[in-house]
């Protein structure tokens, strides 16, 4: 394979890549053409494949999603087997994705600082795909649909996206999880018990 065909595969593998991290952060592309002022047709292109990127699109792009050009790029690795994990920060909360493939389920641990107090009204989102949670740490409060549930450490749930949901600390400990999203998979079985009440029963 000489280098252009290389260099190919590297621009090649940046619109998946690009739809990934706008999927994280929850961003459709309208919000991200307000936030880069590249506009939703050239941002839809360019993730599809259909435009090849350039430095003039990709900068705007890397300063929006808060991650390194080179991280958009898929820099070739340096011979270095350990993996260098760069956080995401949203909010309060660090994910960090664990998955450096484009496309297919990726892999992120989440942390979220504890709650000092109770969530009343949890700001629900919607999407395409499948999400599957493992708690490592703490307690986590995963609001899906109609249930309020809590996750312990070595519980797992697996969910429909496009249900509405919400997921944080249940107390005022933080809780570390690990996060799979794709577009399709096996189930998972959810093992959890309802949120406590107002009263902490």
């Amino acid at each position: 394979m000489d280098d252009g065909d290389d260099m190919d595969r590297i621009l090649d593998a940046v619109g998946p890549r690009l739809r990934a991290l706008r999927q994280l952060r929850n961003v459709t592309l309208a919000d991200l053409s307000a936030d880069t002022g590249i506009s939703v047709s050239t941002l839809s292109r360019l993730e599809s494949g259909q435009r090849k990127p350039n430095l003039e699109l990709l900068l705007p792009l890397a300063r929006a999603h808060g991650v390194p050009l080179d991280e958009l790029v898929g820099a070739p690795p340096t011979g270095d087997p350990r993996i260098h994990m760069r956080p995401i920060r949203r909010g309060d909360r660090t994910i960090v994705p664990l998955t450096r493939r484009p496309g297919g389920i990726q892999a992120y641990k989440h942390v979220i600082p504890g709650a000092r107090e109770r969530v009343r009204e949890p700001d629900v989102r919607v999407h395409d795909g499948y999400e599957w949670l493992y708690v490592l740490n703490g307690r986590l409060r995963l609001v899906l649909g109609e249930q309020d549930l809590v996750l312990l450490p070595g519980e797992a749930a697996e969910f429909d996206t496009r249900v509405p949901h919400w997921f944080g600390a249940a107390g005022p400990e933080p809780v570390e999880f690990l996060g799979l999203f794709g577009r399709q998979g096996e189930r998972a079985h959810i093992r959890a018990r309802p949120a406590l009440d107002e009263t902490g029963e």
